[in-house]
C-alpha cells in the first residue's frame, strides 16, 4: 500500500528538521494515538546528517479477523532515519521486531518551509504478508500513523517552544 500524509508545523522548517534528528524530541511523544513505547535505540549525527533507530509499537485497535492472525501486542518494529539536514529530507526504513517476513515497510519525508511555518510530507509502502486480512492490517496501520502523525506535530510545536 502507498501512502503519502502531510503535517504542518507553526515552528520554521530548519527548527522541524534539527528536532526529528534530536534523540531528546522521541521522549516527549508519550501519549499520542496508535503509536507508543518509542525508545531510541542509538542515534549518531555530524554537521549534516544524523541517523537514529527508535523501537515503536502500534496501539490502535484491530479487528478480530486480524488479530486471529496477527498478535497485536507482538506489532513492534524499529525505524531507521537518515536525515539529510541540509536538504530537509530523511529516508526511514521500518524493521520488525517480530513477523519479520510479513511486514515492510520504507520510504521518505521532507521538510520544507510552508508560510510562517513548515510542511512535513510522508510518503512511504507499507507491505503486510498475511491471508485474507493483510489489506485490512495495511489499512489499520496508515490510519494509525495518520491519527498519530496529526497528533505528533502540536507535539512537536511544543517541544520547540512553539
Amino acid at each position: 500500500m502507498h501512502f503519502e500524509l502531510t503535517q504542518r508545523y507553526r515552528s520554521s522548517a530548519a527548527d522541524v528538521i534539527d528536532a526529528y534528528a534530536d534523540p531528546e524530541l522521541y521522549p516527549t511523544l508519550v501519549g499520542l494515538p496508535k503509536l507508543g513505547g518509542l525508545e531510541v535505540l542509538s542515534s549518531e549525527r555530524t554537521a549534516d546528517s544524523a541517523t537514529l533507530r527508535i523501537r515503536f509499537r502500534f496501539t490502535g485497535h484491530l479487528p478480530g479477523a486480524v488479530t486471529a492472525v496477527i498478535d497485536a501486542d507482538k506489532l513492534t518494529w524499529v525505524q531507521e532515519t537518515s536525515h539529510d539536514l541540509g536538504s530537509g529530507s530523511t529516508t526511514f526504513v521500518l524493521k520488525p521486531d517480530h513477523y519479520p517476513d510479513r511486514l515492510k515497510a520504507s520510504g521518505t519525508f521532507r521538510v520544507v518551509a510552508d508560510g510562517d511555518g513548515a510542511r512535513r510530507t510522508v510518503t512511504g509502502d507499507l507491505k503486510v504478508r498475511a491471508p485474507l486480512v493483510g489489506g485490512k492490517v495495511e489499512q489499520a496501520i496508515v490510519s494509525g500513523l495518520e491519527e498519530y502523525l496529526t497528533a505528533e506535530a502540536p507535539a512537536v510545536d511544543a517541544y520547540l517552544g512553539a
